[in-house]
Order: C-alpha cells, then structure tokens, then sequence
C-alpha cells in the first residue's frame, strides 16, 4: 500500500523540517516492503496566486492519486494513539487499499467541501499546528506505524 503526503506549500532544502521529513521517510521506506506498505511519498502544491482555502482544495485533490483512500489531517479528526493508527493501516492495506493520501492543509486549513470527501479524518489534538511541522508529525507516525507492526522496538509503551 503505497502512503503519499499531499500538501500545500513547500518546504525549501535548507528548512530543518525537511530533513526531518526526509529523515523519517528514508526510515521508513527502509523497513516498509516486507509489511507490503510504501513506499512514503510527498506531493507539495502551491497556491502560487494566494486565492485561499478553496483554491488550495482543488489543487490538493488534483494531486492525490486516482482511487486513493483520503485521510484529512483537520483538528476536527478523530485522535489516535500510535498502536491505534499502526492497526488502522493495516486494517486498510489488508483489505484491498492500494494508495492512502495524507492530506495537509495551508495556514487556514482544509476547505470543508474537501474535508468532507476524506474517509477519515485525523487529528493530532484539538491544538493547531504549523502545516510544515505537521508534515514531519504524519511522516514519523506513518514510520513508528510500520516499526509496530514489524515489532521493532521503536515504539515504547
């Protein structure tokens, strides 16, 4: 099951969150085959014309791939604790679900009519995080999610 990052705005090179980024993708794409997950890939869309919201909307759902199963990071979402999620994507991968698309929103968030297209949404907490922050959040759960289900000892209770 190939997980794909799909947000707005660009992390430039020399920003510490895109090694971090970076960092837990590797990791993870690493370990994620034998659990037939991955690879982690990012999508970065830009607004270029700032018109908002809803401009960003539709420029996030072009990007997700066709048939993905949608999961909106919104502070609305449902919260999970990590054994949870990791449970959740193998409960996805194992029932058929080729490609999931982890959508992240600009600074206003994402457009409810999109929100509303999502299979499910996730929070990290009803606290509002920077969007570019939030990316290095999903990236290092999606990896503590396979080093759970391959039983590594990442994840400590």
């Amino acid at each position: 099951m190939r997980l794909h990052v799909v947000a707005v705005g660009r992390i430039r090179a020399d920003r510490q969150e895109r090694s971090l980024f970076e960092d837990y993708q590797l990791r993870f794409n690493q370990i994620a085959r034998p659990l037939a997950l991955g690879p982690l890939s990012e999508i970065e869309v830009e607004d270029r014309k700032n018109l908002g919201r809803e401009a960003e909307a539709d420029l996030l759902a072009r990007a997700v791939p066709a048939g993905a199963m949608i999961v909106a990071l919104d502070e609305r979402g449902r919260q999970s604790t990590s054994p949870e999620f990791a449970v959740l994507l193998a409960r996805w991968r194992d029932g058929g679900t080729q490609d999931v698309a982890f959508l992240i929103g600009g600074a206003d968030g994402i457009a409810p009519r999109l929100r509303d297209r999502a299979h499910h949404l996730l929070s990290f907490g009803q606290m509002v995080w920077p969007h570019m922050l939030v990316r290095v959040m999903i990236a290092e759960q999606i990896y503590r999610a396979a080093t759970i289900l391959s039983g590594g000892p990442y994840h400590r209770v």
